[in-house]
C-alpha cells in the first residue's frame, strides 16, 4: 500500500518549507476577518507560520503576513498569535 505524501508549505517568517502539519495557518475570510485556522479547513486565503516567536517577529517586522494574504494585518492578530504560541508551550 502506498503512503500518502505530506503537502508542503513554506513558512511567511523563515520561508522554511514544512509538512502542512508542522506548521500555523493564518486565513483571511471572505467577509474580511483574519483569524487563526487550527483545522486547516476555513475557507478564505491563508498563509501558514511556523510556531514560533522568531518567525511570528520577523514575520511582522517584515509584513511578511500582510503582502501572504493581501489585505492589512492589525497588530491585535498578532498578539493573538503570540498568545496561542504561548498557551501551546
Amino acid at each position: 500500500m502506498k503512503t500518502k505524501s505530506q503537502p508542503m508549505r513554506s513558512c511567511v517568517g523563515c520561508g522554511e518549507q514544512k509538512s502542512k502539519k508542522e506548521l500555523m495557518r493564518v486565513v483571511l475570510s471572505p467577509e474580511g476577518t483574519i483569524s487563526i485556522d487550527r483545522v486547516g479547513k476555513a475557507p478564505g486565503r491563508g498563509a501558514y507560520i511556523c510556531p514560533s516567536k522568531e518567525c511570528l517577529q520577523a514575520a511582522y517586522k517584515g509584513r511578511k503576513l500582510e503582502r501572504s494574504l493581501k489585505h492589512a494585518v492589525s497588530k491585535d492578530v498578532y498578539e493573538t498569535l503570540e498568545q496561542d504560541l504561548e498557551q501551546q508551550a
